[in-house]
């Protein structure tokens, strides 16, 4: 079998610099904060949901039913189960007279067990940058395959250096998880109607991968699920012109796929299932608050400016006014009016992937005009500035 061909040259060294820039300030308030009584919730809950789930009926976990997801919990957990059961296998290892393990029955809660565990903090929360650094890497893949290097490039040195997402990437949470996996969602199905117009060969793994970025985000936020579940369909029956009568096909296959990662991460428990069903966590209303929040903040006034560059050049332009720019600018304006009335939840944060991709292409477009070096000024002064705004807020992120 040939195995793709990947290279490295300075497009993609530009982009690993910047993850690793983000990588670097997600480690230094990690660094310098102290675990919450939350991150000991996603913990232990997440442990007991790989270890020892609850027998209790109509609970998932001794910590009851969630509202938001699974997939935070058992992301947060996993690392430390691993490690408490590879501690687990070394004592068994060793000789009898030099044993340390306490060999203390995991039928008691196994969050108490935890000072058996290093790193916990660093564990915790590992995960969670890895799905940042992954959200990164598709936001620039996808910025750089529409509008080029110099758009790819821009809309990631801002995702790197934007608060928001370094917050949520530094505590166990649902949201960098639904974020990931909501822009997943809608790129792949723009990549499975691409397809749809080559051989079927091609369409099984883009199905199979538009599944499990679905199935992924119902885990995380049943909301995001739904919401992608439209924008990818929608899409769909757009791009895929002649071949609309296949999107119902693959979609119930799709949503099938999906279904079956989402009862599973309930351990196919169906009573913990039928809760989040029966539950009010798909109920949304439209606010203006988090916009309002993020065009007044300080820690975000680099982006913001840049959107507010971007949305004036896209209605005076008509060069600006194409497919790969509409349509994330018309999902960030969904997402980023959107609350959810049954639980809490950060819909503005799905939405900010889809406004640097806007961003970047829009910024791209300037930059092949005669005016160029003038708009790769203001971009660079744009950037620059987001970068120092972030290394300051630092210190507030970790609290």
């Amino acid at each position: 079998m040939k195995l793709p061909h990947f290279e490295f040259k300075r497009p993609q060294q530009v982009a690993a610099l910047l993850l690793l820039c983000f990588v670097g300030q997600c480690l230094w308030v990690v660094h310098h904060q102290t675990i919450s009584e939350s991150d000991y919730q996603y913990a232990r809950c997440g442990r007991e949901m790989w270890e020892r789930p609850s027998p209790i009926p109509g609970y998932f976990t001794t910590c009851g039913n969630f509202h938001d997801g699974t997939l935070a919990y058992r992301v947060a957990g996993l690392p430390l189960t691993a490690q408490f059961l590879a501690n687990k296998a070394l004592d068994r290892l060793r000789k009898p007279e030099n044993r340390q393990f306490t060999g203390e029955d995991t039928s008691t809660s196994t969050w108490e067990m935890r000072h058996q565990l290093n790193y916990v903090l660093l564990l915790l929360t590992l995960p969670f940058i890895g799905f940042g650094v992954w959200l990164g890497g598709g936001l620039w893949w996808v910025s750089r395959r529409l509008f080029g290097n110099a758009g790819g490039a821009f809309a990631l040195a801002l995702y790197c250096f934007s608060p928001p997402i370094i917050a949520a990437c530094v505590t166990p949470n649902n949201e960098i998880l639904a974020a990931w996996g909501l822009y997943g969602t809608v790129y792949t199905a723009i990549g499975v109607a691409h397809a749809m117009h080559g051989p079927r060969r091609k369409w099984r793994p883009r199905i199979a991968l538009l599944a499990v970025a679905l199935g992924l985000t119902a885990c995380a936020h049943l909301t995001a699920a739904l919401i992608g579940l439209v924008l990818a369909t929608t899409l769909m029956m757009y791009l895929a012109e002649r071949r609309r009568a296949a999107v119902v096909q693959v979609m119930i296959l799709a949503c099938s796929g999906a279904l079956f990662i989402l009862i599973a991460s309930y351990a196919f428990q169906l009573s913990a299932f039928e809760f989040v069903v029966r539950s009010a966590a798909a109920r949304m209303w439209m606010s203006l608050a988090a916009l309002h929040h993020f065009a007044t903040n300080l820690m975000t006034a680099g982006a913001a400016t840049a959107a507010l560059v971007a949305v004036f050049i896209y209605a005076a332009v008509r060069r600006s006014r194409y497919f790969g720019n509409t349509v994330p600018l018309a999902i960030f304006a969904l997402l980023a009016l959107l609350i959810t009335t049954g639980t809490q939840s950060r819909p503005f944060l799905w939405a900010l992937p889809f406004l640097l991709t806007f961003i970047g292409g829009v910024f791209a477009d300037l930059f092949e005009t005669r005016q160029r070096r003038a708009f790769i000024a203001i971009a660079i002064a744009l950037l620059f500035t987001q970068a120092a705004l972030s290394l300051a807020a630092l210190h507030l992120i970790a609290g």
